[in-house]
Order: C-alpha cells, then sequence, then structure tokens
C-alpha cells in the first residue's frame, strides 16, 4: 500500500488546492522518542529536559493533564537510560481499586486473603533494576503511600501477608494530572511523599498548549490508522485543519487521535472536511470570538461590544467544558459563583445541534 506521499505526489496538483498536504513526521525517533510527536518549543523544552535526566537515578514526576503523553514520556526515559536493557513496568494506580493495588504493587504470599490460593509477585519486585511507572499517583490512598515512601527512601518493602523484607533497585518515575502540591494542602497527599517525588518535576504541555503540533500529529495518526483500518485518506481540508487548530481539545493527544482514526474509518472519501469533524468541534467553533472587532464610521458603542464579547467568552468556555461550571469558571479564571451570576445575566443555556 502506498503511504500518502507517495499517493499525494501522484495526484493532480489542481485538486490540493484547498487542501493540507499531510507533513512529516519530525524525527524524533532518531533521539529515542518514539511516538512521541512535536516540534514546538514547548516539546523541545520536554526533550531537551528527559535528554539531562533520562540517565540518572532521580525520581522523576511527570505532572499534566489526561491525555499529554506522561506514559509516552516515561518510557522514553527509560529507553534512553542505563536501565533500558531492564523490565520497565507501568501501573495505573487509579484504574485499581484499593483492596486489590497494594498485592499489584508488593505482591502476596499464599493465603494472604481469600482468594491468595498461590504467592504472586508484585510490580516493584518485577521491576528490579529497571523503571515502574506509578502512572495516577495522586490517587494513592495515604496508607499506599507510606509503603511507597519506604520503597522510595530504603529500596525495600514486604509482601501483603508476609514477613520477609524484600529490597529492589529500581527507579520510580511517577506521573498525575492532579495538583500534589494542592492536594498535599488539602490532606490527601502525603506532604513526605510529594517532596521525595518532587526532585525532577517535569510539566508536559496541553495540546492547546502546543497548537503547531496539531497538524504533524494529524498526519502522523492518519498514516497510523491507515495502515491499521487498511485505509487510503490522505488529505484535509484547509478549513477542516484550521478547526482542529482553533479547537481547545480538552482530552488532549489522546482526544485527537481518537477523532482522526474515527474519520479515517468512516471517511469514505480521500479527504477530510469539514462535514467530517464531529460536532462538538464545530459547536466550539461556531462560539469562537473574534480576535478583532471592526468600529464603523458611525462609532461603536463600547460597553455593548465589551459585554457581547464576555458573552462569547464566557460560551465558548461552557461548550469546551460540555457546561460543567466548575470547569468553565476555572478556564476564565473566575468563582463559580461569578461564573453562575453571568450566565444568568446573558440568559445564556446549552444549545442541542
Amino acid at each position: 500500500m502506498q503511504n500518502a506521499a507517495q499517493r499525494k505526489s501522484n495526484s493532480d496538483p489542481s485538486e490540493a488546492k484547498d487542501t493540507c498536504q499531510l507533513l512529516p513526521t519530525p524525527l524524533n525517533e532518531e533521539h529515542g522518542f518514539k511516538d512521541i510527536i512535536g516540534q514546538s518549543k514547548k516539546m523541545r523544552e520536554v526533550f531537551d529536559l528527559v535528554e539531562k535526566v533520562a540517565d540518572c537515578d532521580s525520581t522523576i514526576l511527570l505532572n499534566g493533564e489526561t491525555g499529554t503523553g506522561k506514559g509516552l514520556v516515561a518510557k522514553a526515559i527509560h529507553l534512553k537510560s542505563k536501565r533500558k536493557k531492564k523490565p520497565y513496568i507501568s501501573i495505573n494506580c487509579g484504574a485499581i481499586p484499593e483492596n486489590l493495588l497494594e498485592s499489584e504493587l508488593f505482591g502476596h504470599v499464599r493465603g494472604a486473603f481469600t482468594g491468595a490460593t498461590s504467592s504472586k509477585q508484585g510490580k516493584f519486585e518485577l521491576a528490579d533494576g529497571g523503571t515502574i511507572l506509578l502512572d495516577e499517583i495522586g490517587d494513592m490512598s495515604p496508607d499506599l503511600q507510606v509503603k511507597v515512601l519506604k520503597v522510595l527512601e530504603e529500596g525495600e518493602f514486604e509482601q501483603v501477608g508476609g514477613a520477609k523484607t524484600i529490597k529492589v533497585d529500581v527507579r520510580i518515575i511517577a506521573a498525575t494530572h492532579r495538583d500534589l502540591c494542592e492536594e498535599v494542602q488539602k490532606g490527601n497527599f502525603r506532604e513526605d511523599l510529594y517532596y521525595r517525588l518532587y526532585v525532577i518535576p517535569l510539566m508536559l504541555p496541553s495540546l492547546k498548549e502546543r497548537k503547531s503540533d496539531i497538524p504533524y500529529l494529524v498526519s502522523y495518526f492518519i498514516e497510523q490508522s491507515n495502515q491499521k483500518n487498511d485505509r487510503q485518506l490522505d488529505e484535509v481540508a484547509e478549513d477542516a485543519m484550521a478547526m482542529m487548530m482553533s479547537y481547545a481539545w480538552p482530552g488532549n493527544v489522546r482526544e485527537l487521535k481518537n477523532m482522526v482514526e474515527r474519520m479515517v474509518v468512516l471517511n469514505g472519501s480521500a479527504k477530510i472536511t469539514v462535514a467530517d469533524l464531529p460536532v462538538e468541534l464545530k459547536k466550539a467553533h461556531k462560539h469562537e470570538p473574534t480576535s478583532t472587532i471592526e468600529i464603523s464610521d458611525e462609532g461603536i458603542c463600547l460597553n455593548s461590544a465589551v459585554t457581547e464579547f464576555e458573552k462569547a467568552l464566557i460560551l465558548q468556555s461552557l461548550e469546551k467544558t460540555k457546561w460543567v461550571k466548575n470547569k468553565a469558571a476555572k478556564l476564565l479564571q473566575l468563582n463559580r459563583t461569578t461564573l453562575v451570576e453571568k450566565i444568568k445575566r446573558h440568559q445564556l443555556q446549552p444549545c442541542n445541534i
């Protein structure tokens, strides 16, 4: 099957008049960043920091919104480290029930609890000599936080129901979408563990902070989906790409990837157009406020213009957060009560398209 670049070279140039050509994937793979696409300033800063810290044993705390690629960055760090030939183990602390997470992390002995018919090694033991990613560590219970702290400080633990101390040599990378400093202040996260994790913090940018990477990501995901689903889609209309560039992407790169695959699978033609974009993206674009306001020869009422601009911004924030007022207020840096008052004043309500 031809790749997108080959198909493009065989097409009529006149047909690409209003079409964005698929861009080549930035060659980050040669630097050890496989599957991490980006050449924006913020992503280059991430790559530079990873280069500096990968080959040491310091604990790394990855922070960023859901869907920003924390798992990919953690894997890249491992592959660039001196531990790359040893195991890389990842566990999502927020996806496993609390009563099972301890066993998953530290293992258990036979008879430790009902159903424990045999002994089992935990993730820390399996990762000995290598790297373990504790994803969504902000969701971990205080009791388990104490045990993780012991591994960090002493390199040892006991299995559930066991008395034998097991020593391990593991590099820990922690990841979370939560503000752990805020969680410490709320009493939800141990302060001593926070400072033990906060050796090398690495903040991953949201997709709306690196919009120049969107065309590259779209091209990359189209190529991936073409191969996976035996499709040959290779064009994106300029207005469709412009709409994707203006969208806030609350689900970040993960949302973009899923949307592209859906369009590739469902699109019967060889070009993505505005009509193929999901409803929520078009709704958000519809309420995007204009960046400039023209003043006619007759003048303009400043108060009315400011009111309309405020209304547009509030409506945009509500649409982007699916009318979750707490999230919309955070986007606008307002108190929730203030936002509610403004919604009532402007008589705003959800619209169904």
